[in-house]
């Protein structure tokens, strides 16, 4: 079986503690092999703070984590037991695997890949949800 994508549900706030600490204990305990990638999904925006322009990180999916792994019993107790981990998203405590297209969407430049301009994206606050033209860049 190969190395799919899977959602890591982490407590608010601690997404980035909760992917680093997944990489250190996989690296520890030899499994650094089931995992390609341990990501938080974030983009670059500009924000205007007490009128003047500072660049933040806004996080795409708030309280989630995205790991490339292969998903087998080792891996699954790793993350499992990580502290600040309450799961992952799935039916029936069964981790269900997300398409390489629909990982893309948290792509740096925000495009997946081969979905040039059709991203699916977050709406903006007050705004409506919907296709759109993808995040910048796209």
């Amino acid at each position: 079986m190969g190395k799919r994508w899977y959602i890591i549900h982490a407590y608010s706030n601690f997404e980035n503690k909760v992917a680093e600490s997944i990489r250190e204990q996989a690296k520890q305990r030899g499994l650094s092999d089931l995992f390609e990638e341990v990501m938080v999904p974030k983009e670059k925006v500009v924000e205007v703070r007490r009128g003047r322009k500072v660049d933040a990180e806004r996080k795409f999916f708030p309280g989630y984590v995205l790991a490339k792994m292969e998903l087998t019993d080792e891996a699954f107790h790793l993350i499992k037991n990580t502290p600040k981990v309450t799961g992952f998203l799935g039916a029936d405590n069964k981790p269900t695997p997300i398409s390489e297209v629909e990982a893309g969407i948290a792509s740096p430049a925000g495009c997946g890949p081969g979905i040039r301009g059709s991203a699916i994206r977050r709406p903006p606050r007050g705004g409506r949800a919907g296709l759109g033209r993808g995040r910048r860049g796209c």
